[in-house]
């Protein structure tokens, strides 16, 4: 799908140029230009930029839980939880993301182990309450996550009572990671405003930012929804804003 995207784009005359932005200058006047540099040594100015650079989901960095990553293991239960239907699925996890992995895996799986590190869930209480409402959600607190089983498919993970030291095994699988998403943004620090959580703030409704000609879309600024098709709707609103700006301020050119 992203190749027939790449061709539609260039069809329409899209200059696609590949490389990675290491410094950007962006500038707080409007109408001005921007300075992207690539790669260390080339330097790209815009009139308008969309930053629409992603999040990346946290995982525990065990070495079986990276081989086994698409073959078991996933951090997005929306996206794959179908292809667990009607098997049992580990959630590790103890925030509000965690909670909506669980009970949304829960109603499509028979059982569903919640593995919580600490002695209580950091959840919102409406959150907590639905999960320990639900009937085939089981709650391990004081888990730690040791290594994901299984050889070409998962078939479990090894755990630890971090207050006993006792190890066993709990049988799934699926295993979810849902320990939260780091915003890719990083070299925007210091340019553009963003939450505790590193996500950009836009203008409500909106891919502004408060910089002029400066876009910010997808999970860049979503923490809440991050889906494809929400990424790619606002992507779409970055691109009519950036059109805009560009024709409010051609006599600038």
């Amino acid at each position: 799908m992203m190749e027939d995207l790449r061709k539609q784009a260039e069809r329409f005359g899209t200059d696609i140029r590949f490389g990675m932005v290491t410094k950007v200058e962006l500038n707080k006047i409007a109408g001005g230009n921007h300075i992207l540099t690539i790669d260390e040594n080339k330097q790209i100015e815009a009139r308008t930029v969309i930053i629409a650079t992603g999040a990346t989901a946290k995982y525990l960095g065990l070495e079986s839980e990276k081989k086994m990553m698409g073959h078991g293991v996933s951090a997005c239960a929306i996206c794959d939880g179908f292809f667990f239907k009607g098997k049992d699925v580990i959630v590790v996890g103890g925030g509000d993301s965690a909670a909506e992995e669980a009970t949304y895996l829960a109603r499509l799986c028979p059982s569903v182990t919640l593995l919580v590190r600490k002695e209580a869930m950091r959840a919102s209480q409406i959150m907590i309450k639905r999960v320990e409402n639900t009937a085939n959600i089981k709650i391990m607190y004081h888990t730690d996550t040791l290594e994901v089983l299984g050889e070409k498919t998962v078939t479990g993970v090894k755990i630890r009572n971090n207050q006993t030291g006792e190890e066993s095994v709990v049988e799934g699988e699926g295993f979810f990671v849902a320990i939260g998403h780091k915003p890719n943004t990083d070299m925007c620090k210091g340019l553009i405003d963003m939450d505790e959580g590193g996500y950009l703030k836009t203008k409500h409704g909106t891919a502004s930012t408060k910089l002029p000609g400066v876009f910010a879309t997808g999970d860049a600024q979503d923490k809440i929804f991050r889906q494809a098709v929400t990424a790619a709707g606002s992507g779409c609103m970055g691109a009519l804003e950036a059109e805009r700006y560009l024709s409010e301020h051609e006599e600038m050119v």
